[in-house]
């Protein structure tokens, strides 16, 4: 119910992350339900989509899913991967609630090979009129704690301290607007 609501959002991202993904070997962080991943990775050669939620997980696996596409339980302050092992990192709408998104900011780079991309798109604006901040209540109420609340020129700034040079950044209005940035590491 919540994707159909900002469908429109959502295809933008369905329709360019396949472009930036063609044919190599993706890790995507924090995957939910894999609806991401699942819209996405027909383009990849390889996707690899993690969750810390074993049930998220489980719910994923659920219907038929790409060959391409394996689902794995991984921290992402944590990642279980050898270092410079994929070519693009996707962490969607997950930076700002995890409580140390320095350390995942630290892993994605370690795992991410030296021309590698990381694609963050992330809420912002989260109390920006009264359908964001109605839309941020009610994802509090089920549990979803935004540990970080950035307005788009905030979380640039936060992913270039984090030795990041942005690429791509655009913001997609929804109930809760998205930053959809792609970068590379700072040279």
């Amino acid at each position: 119910m919540a994707m159909r609501a900002d469908a429109k959002t959502y295809k933008k991202m369905y329709d360019r992350i396949p472009q930036v993904i063609q044919d190599k070997v993706v890790l995507e962080i924090a995957t939910g339900p894999g609806l991401l991943a699942k819209n996405v990775a027909h383009a990849a050669k390889k996707m690899i989509a993690t969750d810390y939620s074993e049930g998220m997980i489980k719910q994923a696996l659920k219907s038929d899913n790409p060959p391409n596409l394996t689902f794995k339980i991984t921290d992402a302050t944590n990642l279980q991967y050898e270092d410079n092992s994929f070519d693009v990192v996707l962490i969607a709408n997950a930076l700002h609630i995890i409580p140390n998104p320095e350390k995942a900011l630290q892993e994605i780079d370690r795992v991410l090979r030296p021309d590698g991309t990381l694609i963050a798109p992330t809420f912002v604006n989260h109390q920006e009129g009264f359908g964001s901040k109605l839309w941020s209540g009610i994802l509090k109420i089920a549990g979803v704690r935004f540990e970080h609340q950035w307005s788009p020129n905030e979380f640039a700034d936060f992913l270039v301290r984090n030795g990041w040079q942005i690429t791509h950044n655009e913001v997609l209005h929804s109930r809760i607007s998205m930053d959809y940035i792609e970068c590379v590491r700072a040279k």
